[in-house]
């Protein structure tokens, strides 16, 4: 495992997003006061200990945590942990900690063990009003809020709302991981000994929109497991926002993606890959202009194939600049879904032929002719855009492993 000079390498991200509502109501905008929040993520992979990483950067005001734990939960789904496994978390020597509007904060490291795919429950008591918070708006996981601090509670039952979106937490970080030791990485040679991060940079195919929730079956969580498999374990992190494009900032659905790869990919300890699959939405969105589902997706500004190939080109540079091999996966079927019309089909097919034939990538996963002209019935959720669990295992199956 790659880590940085201080050890650390990142096993679990989530891209911070403003408050909004986004496609599903949640709590961000409203912010938090006197409650806990009690947030379960999946590893990709384990460490002798952990670090917690918070995100205020989309608040206006100075955010006060009273105190943060983690633990491993019990089981899978509810708000209950294994009250052995809890430990107090610290930023510099302090369980209550300030963190300024616009930045980030690590905690100190937590003597927590932990194994590759682990589920990690992080509770966090927020006692003074918190401002409309950063948070994450599609999780599919489910976030727990109860009254009061509840940091002590092990059984959960006072955790009495659910919300569909992580809050405030950006990251987790693993250090020493059991049973390897660190190895350098090549990080421009296909089919190298690499074993530093994959960071995957994309849109809601990344983020998992179509899963099942709390069952973790995102392309990143199968992506991980079959690095796992095959003897090379990496950690493999997910910078997934639904609705994300590469040419268009948007409030509600993030920054373009050559500006999150400056945010979200780069400080990533430990990573020396990144998987960009972005563009779709650019292509898509404008034709929802007349008809649009989701006033979220606003504004509805035509793009060109030849912009978005800019921006992917712009995001390769950025890479190569950081010392990261960028690999491009080709953009997914949409036939049949609300963003076909015969001129996206055009432009996707021109993206896809860039990506494939430009040798401007350092390796590309070609996922347009692995799962075809059309999403198979068993792959599609139902919308014709985006995937069902079946269809998750199929795209990360469909990863030659070698490229990465």
């Amino acid at each position: 495992m790659s880590r940085d000079e201080n050890g650390w390498a990142a096993t679990w991200t989530a891209s911070p997003q403003m408050p909004g509502a986004g496609f599903e109501p949640n709590w961000s905008e409203a912010g938090f006061a006197d409650q806990t929040l009690r947030q379960t993520v999946r590893l990709s992979i384990g460490g002798e200990a952990l670090r917690i990483r918070l995100s205020n950067r989309y608040g206006t005001t100075l955010l006060r945590v009273a105190g943060l734990s983690v633990a491993l939960p019990v089981g899978v789904g509810g708000a209950a942990v294994k009250p052995e496994t809890v430990h107090a978390v610290t930023v510099g020597g302090d369980s209550g900690f300030v963190i300024p509007a616009g930045e980030d904060v690590s905690s100190d490291g937590v003597a927590l063990g932990t194994e590759a795919f682990d589920a990690v429950t992080v509770t966090m008591y927020l006692a003074e009003p918190s401002g409309p918070a950063t948070c994450h708006a599609q999780s599919l996981a489910t976030t727990y809020r109860g009254s009061g601090d509840r940091r002590a509670d092990d059984d959960g039952a006072a955790f009495t709302e659910t919300s569909g979106s992580w809050y405030l937490l950006s990251g987790i970080d693993v250090a020493a991981e059991r049973g390897d030791g660190d190895r350098s990485s090549d990080r421009n040679r296909i089919g190298g000994d690499r074993s530093g991060g994959i960071v995957v940079l994309g849109d809601s195919l990344t983020d998992g929109t179509g899963g099942t929730p709390d069952t973790d079956q995102r392309f990143t969580n199968l992506l991980a497991r079959r690095l796992a498999a095959s003897g090379r374990p990496r950690a493999v992190l997910n910078q997934g926002i639904g609705g994300n494009r590469v040419t268009i900032d948007s409030a509600g659905l993030g920054e373009r993606t050559p500006v999150r790869l400056g945010l979200d990919v780069l400080p990533q300890p430990g990573a020396d890959t990144v998987v960009i699959l972005a563009g779709i939405n650019d292509i898509g969105i404008s034709e929802l202009a007349e008809d649009s589902p989701f006033p979220v997706l606003d504004p509805y500004t035509e793009v060109s194939a030849e912009e978005v190939i800019t921006g992917h080109r712009d995001m390769i540079r950025r890479a190569h600049a950081a010392g990261l091999r960028a690999v491009g996966a080709t953009l997914l079927p949409i036939r049949g879904s609300a963003y076909s019309t015969p001129r996206s089909e055009a432009e996707r097919e021109t993206i896809n032929t860039w990506i494939r034939e430009s040798q401007e990538y350092d390796a590309v996963i070609d996922l347009a002719r692995a799962m075809g002209d059309a999403l198979d019935p068993a792959h599609d959720s139902g919308d014709h855009l985006h995937l069902s669990d079946a269809g998750y295992r199929a795209m990360a199956a469909a990863v030659d492993l070698n490229l990465l």
